[in-house]
């Protein structure tokens, strides 16, 4: 029986070729490491970083798939036992560790992280982790609000389900579509464009944790990855091509090259392009690259090759799993990343790769071959002090002691941790119901406020407002004028922190603040005022703690804003983050260019003042909460009552 692929050849069932190692797979992997990797290092730089999940996701995709269809037209079936059994080898050792020493660190030195440790662990542990982000868990791109050191492990979930399911699917496409492989590759393009159209139904910008983390919704790049075997079979390709095919391809790949490490610059997550289908355009430009590179004709698997992407290559496993943990607890230790970023961005680069080496040498590749009928024997000995173990008998002390660690911290913790201590969760509660109430007011206040603005020399305070201004060091003029200014207040838990105090010298203050706001939600919160005619003339923005500030951003919310109201936005003090400075430069270029913004220089006056805010480093306490209202006030007063 005889059929053609597209690789212009006519093949024989049984005549499979002989078995490959793509070595240029191993590039394609680095890049798609580095995306996601400095996404969580430089989010501010690398927005679109998070695509190389798919990378990865249609690598695997193509990989597995044409390694069964081999395995099928040599003997006729697939050992799917064997190939549980290598998939669980692989899998769990370094997901095992990662749980274990992970929760054990966070048990001595990081205690407000163990939220909901307990169903974390055993998510991960049966592979549904990302079902249980999907209702519980915080968005991929909230950088800011006690970030998880295992939001990552979503993609270990999809990968082992799309491990265990497909070899089954697969064996009855294979039953059913004998002698008709092409048409199998168009059934499963067609499932990976329905997949898509699911994300982009099901995608509300409040609630994306549902398509970002749901397998339906991500299974695109796996099913074009899988077509891709069945019509591209790596052991059935021509060794040489026409020099005008190849030089085609070969300036393909670059372009594809060229375009997907663009993308990783221009395609943040926190939009809506990537499920209205960016994801989908990526992850077919990616499988085209896959093409590419599995030809054995073109060069782009030769120039993908070399030592350092075969090193990487080899350990991006460990480095993928590895590196939230690290980055997470270490910028819990290190309060002042934003004043040495270069240094901060290296520093847990390097315990990245460190860790990752070390357990690629001695675990994953041990536990890898280890014969696990081994394990009683191996216990016994360790107590028998005639055994060849030697030395090495100790090391099972401290790890027997991290085992006992996590168990405790797991057994013991409360299902939900406060993130944050100092009364900080107090104090933001309080603060939500306060705002709420006095919002109804203010909007009423407003309107009589237009009838009677104040002038210089109408300073007469009340007893009530003198006490207010002396609360918050302002001048009678100063509260005066701040008593008839409107205000509409736009921000993330900052303002939702300083909203009470601000309210109080700006009683026709409307707010409008939620804990882990990004900058991107802003337009809409902002032409949804403006549609309920409650959007003041000045508009006070406080956005960028969470997240990186781009100049698309500004200008977004100067289009939904207006040329004719006046924003002030307060510039940040999240020393935490290495995105504090490049926000702040930002915003400094943003008022060159837009007439009607000021910035708020919260950062300079607050930087050297640890007194003024709560542990985190971010939220101001009491004391800075009213250092935080008289600095915009006189700001704004100072621009205004010219």
């Amino acid at each position: 029986m005889r059929r053609s692929d597209l690789s212009g050849t006519s093949i024989e069932r049984k005549n499979v070729g002989e078995r490959r190692y793509i070595t240029g797979f191993d590039g394609l992997r680095v890049m798609a490491l580095l995306g996601v990797i400095f996404y969580h290092l430089m989010p501010f730089t690398v927005p679109g970083g998070y695509l190389g999940v798919p990378i990865f996701f249609a690598v695997s995709g193509y990989l597995i798939t044409d390694i069964f269809i081999q395995e099928w037209d040599r003997t006729g079936k697939i050992n799917l036992g064997s190939f549980y059994l290598r998939r669980l080898r692989r899998l769990y050792p370094t997901l095992l560790m990662v749980l274990v020493t992970s929760t054990a660190y966070m048990t001595l030195f990081a205690q407000n992280l163990l939220s909901h440790i307990r169903s974390i662990i055993w998510t991960n542990l049966v592979f549904v982790y990302n079902w249980w982000l999907v209702g519980n868990g915080q968005s991929y791109f909230d950088r800011y609000n006690g970030e998880s050191p295992f939001t990552h492990l979503w993609y270990l979930s999809v990968l082992a389900q799309y491990y265990f399911i497909w070899p089954l699917l697969l064996i009855v496409l294979l039953k059913v579509y004998e002698d008709r492989r092409i048409q199998v590759g168009g059934v499963l393009f067609s499932l990976g464009i329905i997949s898509t159209m699911l994300m982009a139904v099901l995608y509300n910008p409040d609630t994306v944790n549902r398509v970002y983390y749901g397998t339906d919704t991500r299974v695109a790049p796996f099913l074009i990855g899988a077509a891709l075997a069945f019509i591209w079979p790596s052991t059935r390709l021509k060794k040489k091509l026409d020099s005008r095919t190849n030089m085609v391809a070969n300036i393909m790949g670059g372009l594809l090259i060229l375009i997907m490490g663009i993308t990783f610059f221009t395609m943040p997550g926190t939009t809506a392009t990537p499920y209205y289908g960016g994801i989908f355009i990526f992850s077919i430009l990616a499988v085209l690259m896959i093409a590419i590179i599995a030809h054995p004709s073109f060069m782009w698997n030769d120039l993908l090759t070399n030592r350092v992407f075969k090193w990487l290559g080899s350990r991006s496993y460990g480095i993928y799993m590895y590196q939230l943990p690290v980055m997470v607890f270490y910028e819990q230790k290190v309060t002042n990343i934003a004043a040495h970023p270069i240094l901060n961005t290296l520093a847990p680069l390097v315990i990245i790769l460190g860790i990752s080496e070390l357990s690629y040498r001695y675990i994953e590749i041990p536990l890898a071959k280890f014969d696990y009928r081994q394990i009683v024997p191996l216990c016994k000995s360790i107590f028998d002090m005639k055994s060849n173990l030697q030395w090495r008998r100790y090391l099972a002390i401290p790890a027997v002691l991290v085992v006992l660690i996590a168990l405790f911290g797991a057994t013991t913790s409360p299902e939900k941790v406060v993130q944050k201590t100092d009364g900080l969760q107090t104090k933001l509660a309080k603060n939500s119901k306060e705002t709420d109430k006095k919002n109804a007011e203010a909007l009423k206040k407003q309107k009589e406020a237009k009838a009677k603005k104040s002038t210089k020399k109408d300073v007469k305070l009340t007893d009530q407002e003198k006490e207010i201004a002396k609360k918050y060091q302002l001048t009678d003029q100063e509260m005066k004028f701040a008593t008839t200014t409107p205000l509409t207040g736009v921000g993330d838990s900052v303002l939702e922190d300083t909203g009470a105090d601000l309210q109080e010298i700006f009683p026709t203050a409307y707010m409008s603040s939620k804990v882990g706001r990004q900058v991107d939600e802003a337009p809409g919160i902002i032409a949804s005022l403006k549609r309920q005619k409650t959007l003041s003339d000045n508009v006070l923005i406080n956005l960028g703690a969470n997240g990186p500030v781009s100049n698309k951003d500004v200008k977004a919310i100067e289009d939904a804003v207006g040329s004719k109201r006046h924003i002030f936005w307060v510039n940040v003090h999240v020393p935490t983050k290495t995105w504090e400075g490049p926000v702040n430069k930002t915003l400094d270029k943003a008022t060159k260019k837009y007439k009607n913004l000021t910035v708020i220089d919260w950062f300079s006056p607050s930087k050297d003042q640890p007194s003024w805010f709560y542990g985190d480093h971010v939220h101001p306490n009491p004391n800075g909460s009213k250092q935080y209202a008289s600095i915009i006030t006189k700001k704004i007063v100072k621009t205004l009552d010219k």
